[in-house]
């Protein structure tokens, strides 16, 4: 065992053995102490997820108490209101700043409710999320593209969704392309791992990333105050009860001094009878963000001027509109969404060539359920979605000339999905109660990249447009046997197939005076997936879960036809036509509790994978074509789509400890760990995978406040692979935040409740690095900065 994992070990050991010692202390003193507190400072919120299953048990809260005959449409709406009594919907004001822990999921969700959101900010989903245990960014342009990476798998093994269906854009095709779904229009984000996969596809087989907001209505919007629902909206009443008009609005506000960045929204939301509406706008832009040293680590020639890292400036904003119709027993809803991103590269080669992406997506999306009057059917839902996505790639194609000044590439996708759930009637199997859902999705997808530099070569941008249609069904079965014990079968079969073409290369991936030629492929892929899981009540207030997974995956399109130059990577791509499916087989066992004083989430995991498929750089140099390829003065590492077996092992903890009364608030302590080894058959590195990160601090809240102390500190990453990867040192980032909200009187100015706050990053002005970048070599994080943000309703 190496030193590295024998310090994890001890690391890890010395941190439970202290949090354990200090939660028995709580635990045994919390009977005591429970009567001396006021309910509101240890009210814990309900987490309310929608991502990890399709089997839901929907709260509808009753309109009295009085129980109704299973009779005519009575029937299909009561069961639900039953799940949860009717004191569950008045619970008291939870506090913000509470560590949310889901404990009704087979797997490791991570949960990043609206306040957190609006405390932590952030321009892309990988910023938001950059320090959540086993989860990172990509960080390949801090604030403007920076895709969520989890457990040190990234791009084509994770799924990014909003509102259930794709999220769309290219941000799986390149690094240095942006995220469409932006943190400031999002209410909640959810991280889940584990049989995820099999709800949304084969390329999720890492984990998926889903954002919710409310562009297509659930629910009628609500005037009274709605902290009490932890920054969810409240279920939609039956279509038989009377509503009266309602019009809710929200405005979120920051300022940053790190960037001078300057972000703004506006959320309208309205509705009456059978109709709700909403609408957003938002705005967000920022300068060159200052850094604490100089950028670039192997060129001291440059000049940086200011403290600033060289062209790292933002623009984006955004705006939906849409709206549902609420009938009895469900609802349908659309909405209409445009992201819009113009942001500056950094780095020397888009310093130098002042690279910037202009980038535009309109989407169509369209949702709805149905609770039918029937004995076998519980809920009917369907997501469908339609994505245009396309931006330039804009530079000079000669730094020393301003003329040459205008695009260099573009990348388009056109996507349509479609998927349906179709949740069945609990029934009762004698040995459990047994719950089924079936899915069925299907997706098609139009991929171009070219350039106009040399229109009509055989290497005119990354690939060739090409396409890929993808059919899928699935089914999730849960058994309940007992309250304490439930258990979880799911399986999905789907069918891809990929139409595009790229030439032969030599065995050596060198010119070897053949001519080359575009070569028509169309492979496709039947993957074939299952898990299966347990989730047992422990004594304490704990849940255990264990979950075994086998999951394919089809190769992607920029993995097979891809043969050209690719500046985000400094790669020369090369795809592989003959690439096999991909296999995961996961093992993952975690331990939760999500109530009392001490509150924590523990996961270990090892996933062994068959044919892992990655970018092999092979030592040769490239420009833009194939035939530059080794020689002399060349810039681009050539990168050849492989397979290989491959380990990844880790583990993820975190957890809060309230450890007593201080001026009639709560103070506590809390802290995280999380690591992840990966490493190929042969022994080598996987690439750019997360260092191992240990962090803690302190909190105080009461029912309004909120302050906390957090230093997170990342161990220097050695292992890295054989060719064209350096170390990375290590760091700490220093974090600290103060926040208020409050009720409001309306006859101030109109608003009813108000959340505001100020949050200091890297406040030891830290040189950071991000490992899992490949720009981290010229790319430092921004430095000390504060941001002080504001949101009101009204």
């Amino acid at each position: 065992m190496s030193f590295e994992l024998r310090r994890v070990q001890h690391l890890a050991g010395a941190s439970l053995l202290l949090l354990g010692a200090a939660a028995t202390s709580a635990l045994a003193q919390e009977p005591a102490q429970q009567p001396a507190q006021d309910k509101s400072s240890t009210e814990i919120p309900a987490v309310t997820v929608t991502a990890p299953s399709p089997i839901v048990r929907r709260v509808v809260p009753t309109r009295s108490p009085v129980r109704v005959a299973r009779t005519g449409r009575s029937r299909s709406q009561q069961h639900t209101a039953e799940a949860t009594p009717p004191a569950a919907v008045t619970a008291a004001t939870p506090q913000q700043g509470v560590l949310p822990v889901v404990t009704n999921q087979f797997a490791t969700v991570t949960v990043v409710p609206n306040e957190e959101i609006r405390r932590e900010g952030g321009g892309q989903l990988g910023d938001l999320l950059f320090s959540k245990p086993g989860i990172t960014g990509s960080s390949f342009a801090p604030g403007a593209s920076s895709r969520p990476i989890i457990r040190g798998l990234d791009v084509n093994r994770v799924g990014i969704v909003e509102n259930g269906t794709n999220s769309g854009g290219a941000s799986d095709l390149g690094e240095d392309h942006f995220v469409p779904i932006d943190p400031l229009a999002t209410n909640q984000v959810e991280v889940v791992r584990g049989p995820a996969a099999l709800r949304y596809g084969s390329t999720s087989i890492g984990g998926v990333v889903s954002a919710t907001n409310n562009r297509i209505p659930d629910a009628l919007p609500s005037c009274a105050p709605s902290f009490q629902t932890y920054g969810l909206p409240t279920k939609a009443p039956l279509a038989t009860a009377a509503t009266s008009p309602c019009v809710t609005a929200e405005t979120r506000t920051a300022f940053s001094s790190v960037d001078r960045g300057v972000e703004s929204g506006v959320l309208l939301d309205t509705g009456g009878g059978n109709f709700a509406f909403h609408a957003d706008v938002y705005g967000r832009t920022t300068t060159d963000y200052g850094i604490p040293s100089y950028p670039y680590l192997n060129d001291q020639t440059r000049s940086v001027a200011n403290g600033r890292q060289p062209n790292s400036a933002t623009r984006s904003d955004g705006a939906s509109i849409g709206g549902s119709y609420f009938f009895q027993g469900g609802y349908i809803g659309a909405a209409i969404t445009q992201n819009d991103s113009l942001y500056h590269i950094p780095g020397i080669d888009g310093a130098d060539h002042n690279t910037r992406i202009d980038g535009h997506q309109t989407k169509i999306n369209v949702k709805g359920e149905y609770r039918p009057d029937t004995a076998a059917i519980d809920t009917v839902r369907f997501w469908a979605g339609a994505t245009d996505y396309r931006h330039n790639e804009i530079g000079l194609a000669d730094p020393a000339n301003p003329n040459t000044d205008g695009v260099r590439q573009t990348f388009t996708n056109k996507e349509q999905e479609i998927r349906t759930e179709v949740q069945l009637m609990p029934f009762n199997a004698r040995f459990a109660e047994v719950t089924t859902a079936l899915g069925f999705q299907v997706g098609h997808q139009e991929l171009t990249a070219p350039s106009p530099d040399n229109p009509g070569t055989l290497f005119n941008g990354l690939w060739d447009p090409n396409n890929s249609t993808r059919v899928a069904a699935y089914a999730f079965n849960e058994f309940k046997f007992t309250e304490a014990t439930r258990a979880q079968i799911a399986g999905r079969i789907e069918h891809v197939e990929l139409h595009g073409t790229t030439p032969d290369f030599p065995a050596d991936f060198l010119p070897d005076g053949t001519p080359q030629a575009a070569i028509a492929r169309n492979p496709s892929f039947t993957p074939k997936s299952g898990s299966i899981g347990l989730l047992q009540d422990l004594p304490g207030g704990m849940v255990g879960s264990i979950t075994a997974q086998y999951v394919e995956r089809a190769p992607k399109a920029a993995e097979l036809f891809s043969r050209g130059g690719h500046d985000a990577t400094a790669t020369f791509d090369i795809g592989n036509p003959n690439l096999k499916i991909e296999t995961a087989k996961s093992v993952e066992v975690g331990v939760r509790k999500a109530t009392g004083p001490f509150r924590f989430e523990a996961t270990v995991y090892y996933t062994h994978f068959d044919n892992f498929i990655y970018r092999r750089l092979t030592g040769v140099m490239c420009d833009d074509d194939f035939a530059s390829c080794g020689a002399p003065g060349a810039e681009l590492n050539q990168a050849v789509y492989s397979q290989a077996n491959a380990n990844f092992r880790g583990g993820e903890f975190q957890s809060q400890l309230d450890v007593g009364a201080f001026q009639g608030g709560i103070w506590g302590i809390e802290n995280q760990l999380d690591v992840v080894r990966a490493t190929f058959s042969d022994g080598t590195n996987v690439p750019r995978i997360p260092p191992l990160r240990m962090g803690g601090g302190v909190f105080w809240r009461d029912d309004n406040w909120l302050m906390r102390v957090n230093l997170l500190h990342a161990f220097a990453q050695n292992n890295v692979a054989v060719i064209a990867e350096t170390p990375t040192a290590g760091y700490n980032l220093l974090k600290a935040e103060v926040s208020y909200k409050t009720k409001l009187d309306r006859n101030w100015f109109g608003a009813r409740e108000m959340i505001a706050g100020i949050v200091g990053n890297n406040l030891l002005n830290e040189n950071i690095r991000n490992s899992v970048s490949y720009t981290k070599d010229e790319v430092l994080m921004p430095g000390i900065g504060v941001r002080a943000f504001a949101n009101f309703k009204f």
